[in-house]
C-alpha cells in the first residue's frame, strides 16, 4: 500500500462479532438502552475542527499522532434560538492531501482522558447489558491515527462531515531522523531446534497481512516473553517497552497420509476502542491449521486451510476437489511465492482469515481496506516494523513444543506465572488422550479479562463444540480427526499418527508428567 488514503468514520465497524446485528435488533437495543428513541443524526454542521493529541507537537518520521474531530452546528429537534450544541460525529471522511506524507488508520473512538464516557455502563442490569452490546456496534468514532512517512516537512489532513470541511497542518521534522524506540528488549538469533519438521514449516510459512489500528504495537506479531520475562499477567503493562520483533509459533503433526502445520499468531494485547463486556484482554493467540497432503516430495502439497477467529473456524481450499462437510467452505486459498498461504489478521481482536469477504485486505492490490497494516513474510530473522503500514517485515519461527508445551506441563514452578485454567482433555470419537492428565487451558492474564487467550491445545470452534462433534482442544490437538469431520478431502485422511507429541497412543494410559524418555519418543518422527 502506498502512503495516504481516505477513511470514513461511521462507514461501518468490523469488530469482534462474526456477523453484524440485524438493524432492527440493534435499533431496539439502542432505544431501550438510552431510555427512549434513537438519537437522531445532526441536522446541520457549521464548523469542523481537527486537533492533534498531543497538541501542536512536531512529529518525527514514522512517528504516529492521534487526530480528533470536533463538529459543531445545530442538532435535530433543537429550537432555533437555542445555542449551538456540540455534535457527535456521523459519517466523516478523512483525507490526506499528499498521499506521500503518511498513512491513516481506520477510525476509532478517542481514548484520552477527556474522551466522552460510554453511557449505560454501570451496575449489571438488562438495560446496561443491552447498551454495552449495542455500543460495540455504534458508529461513534471521532479520531484516526496519522503516521508520518518522513518524505515531507508538512502533512495536510482534512475531514468532511455534512458538507462542512476542516483541515489541519501537521509538522514533520524530517531532518531529525526516525523517532527513538522505547523498547528495552532485543532478541538475538534464536537457537535452532532439532525439530526435523522445521524445513517443512519454513516452506509453508504463511504470508501475514496484519491490520493495524490506533495502538499498532498491540497488533504487531510478537512472542509471549517479548517483555523479557515469562509472566503472562504483566504483558499488558509492559507492552510499551517490549520487543516488537516479529515471531510466529509453529507445530507440525503427521499421519501416514498428511502433515498438519499449526501456526499461532501471538499478541500481548487484545484491544478495542470500546472495552466493555470483556471486549479486551491481556494476551491473544489465534492461528490456523494448514493441511498438506504427503505426495512423495519433501514438502508435500497444501490442500486446505482452516483459520480461527474468536472461537469460530473458517475453511479454505487449495484443491478444487475439497468439499465442505460439517463446515462450509469460506473461500479459495492464495499463495505468496508459490507455497506460502496468504492470511489476514484483524486489528484489535486478531481474528485470522483467508482471502475473501472476511479479509479487509486486497492481496492483489496490496492494500488494507480500512487504513493501515503491516505485511509479514518468513525470513528466518525477527525484524521490527518501522511503522504501522510497513511491508514484507521478516519474521522467525518458534517451536511451540519447546517454548510453551514443556513449560506448561513440565512440572516447573514457572508454569504458574505463564499459564492458567488447566482442564482435562476429553476427546470425542474414542480418539487418543493427551499426554498429561490436565492441560493448560489459557495463558495467565488478568487485565480486562482473566485467562482469555489460549494456546492451540485450548482452542475450540463454537459450532463443533456445541454440536458434540469435537471437544475443547480437539480441533488442533487431533487435526487429522477434525479435518475429516469438518471437510471432505480429495483422498482419505489416515487417523493414525506417526508423529504427534501432544497425544498418547490410543492404548497408553495418561501420564502425570513427561519424562525425558517421553520427550525423546515424542520428537522422533514416524516412518
Amino acid at each position: 500500500m502506498m502512503p495516504g488514503g481516505i477513511v470514513e468514520v461511521g462507514a461501518g465497524w468490523r469488530g469482534r462479532a462474526s456477523a453484524a446485528w440485524p438493524s432492527r435488533t440493534l435499533a431496539a437495543a439502542l432505544a431501550l438502552a438510552s431510555g427512549g428513541a434513537l438519537a437522531q443524526p445532526p441536522n446541520a454542521v457549521r464548523e469542523i475542527e481537527l486537533r492533534t493529541e498531543p497538541r501542536d507537537a512536531p512529529m518525527l518520521p514514522f512517528e504516529s499522532v492521534t487526530v480528533r474531530i470536533f463538529a459543531r452546528g445545530t442538532a435535530v429537534n433543537r429550537p432555533a434560538d437555542r445555542p449551538d450544541v456540540r455534535l457527535e460525529p456521523g459519517r466523516v471522511a478523512f483525507h490526506l492531501h499528499d498521499p506521500g506524507s503518511g498513512w491513516l488508520s481506520k477510525p476509532f473512538r478517542y481514548q484520552g482522558r477527556d474522551a466522552p464516557p460510554l453511557p449505560g455502563v454501570g451496575p449489571p442490569s438488562f438495560r446496561s447489558r443491552l447498551f454495552a452490546l449495542a455500543e460495540r456496534h455504534s458508529l461513534y468514532q471521532d479520531a484516526v491515527l496519522f503516521t508520518a512517512s518522513g518524505a515531507r516537512a508538512e502533512a495536510v489532513l482534512s475531514a468532511t462531515l455534512g458538507g462542512a470541511t476542516g483541515s489541519i497542518r501537521i509538522r514533520v521534522s524530517a531532518a531529525d531522523g526516525p523517532a527513538p524506540s522505547p523498547e528495552r528488549v532485543t532478541f538475538g538469533e534464536q537457537p535452532r531446534s532439532p525439530d526435523p519438521y522445521r524445513a517443512l514449516a519454513e516452506h509453508h510459512a504463511p504470508f501475514v497481512a496484519q491490520e493495524t489500528w490506533f495502538h499498532p504495537k498491540s497488533d504487531y506479531l510478537g512472542r509471549f516473553d517479548a517483555d523479557g520475562d515469562w509472566r503472562g499477567d504483566n504483558n499488558w503493562a509492559n507492552l510499551p517497552r517490549a520487543s516488537s520483533q516479529a515471531y510466529v509459533y509453529y507445530a507440525v503433526i503427521e499421519t501416514e497420509t498428511h502433515w498438519f502445520l499449526l501456526y499461532n499468531f501471538f499478541h500481548l494485547r487484545d484491544y478495542s476502542d470500546k472495552c466493555v463486556s470483556a471486549a479486551c484482554h491481556e494476551n491473544d493467540n489465534e492461528g490456523l491449521i494448514l493441511t498438506v497432503a504427503r505426495d512423495g516430495s519433501a514438502t508435500g502439497r497444501a490442500v486446505a486451510m482452516e483459520t480461527l477467529a474468536h472461537n469460530k473456524v473458517y475453511s479454505y481450499r487449495a484443491d478444487p476437489r475439497v468439499r465442505g462437510n460439517f463446515h462450509n467452505l469460506d473461500g479459495e486459498m492464495e499463495f505468496y511465492r508459490g507455497s506460502h498461504p496468504l492470511v489476514f489478521v484483524h486489528s484489535g481482536g486478531h481474528g485470522v482469515y483467508g482471502p475473501g469477504k472476511h479479509a479487509s485486505y486486497s492481496f492483489a492490490a496490496d492494500r488494507f481496506h480500512g487504513g493501515t497494516g503491516v505485511t509479514y513474510v518468513y525470513k528466518g530473522v525477527a525484524e521490527r516494523p518501522r511503522h504501522p503500514s510497513d511491508r514484507e517485515v521478516g519474521y522467525d519461527l518458534l517451536p511451540i513444543y519447546d517454548h510453551w508445551w514443556l513449560l506448561a506441563h513440565g512440572g516447573g514452578e514457572g508454569a504458574a506465572e505463564s499459564f492458567s485454567d488447566y482442564f482435562a482433555y476429553r476427546p470425542r470419537g474414542g480418539r487418543p488422550r493427551a499426554r498429561h492428565r490436565e492441560l493448560a487451558g489459557a495463558f495467565l492474564g488478568r487485565r480486562h479479562g482473566a485467562g482469555m487467550a489460549k494456546p492451540f491445545w485450548g482452542w475450540h470452534d463454537n459450532a463443533t463444540l456445541k454440536g458434540g462433534v469435537l471437544a475443547k482442544g480437539q480441533w488442533a490437538l487431533d487435526p487429522a480427526y477434525s479435518a475429516s469431520r469438518n471437510l471432505t478431502l480429495p483422498r482419505p485422511v489416515s487417523l493414525r499418527y506417526t508423529f504427534n507429541p501432544y497425544l498418547l497412543d490410543p492404548d497408553a494410559p495418561p501420564s502425570g508428567s513427561e519424562s525425558p524418555r517421553d520427550r525423546e519418543v515424542a520428537l522422533r518422527p514416524g516412518p
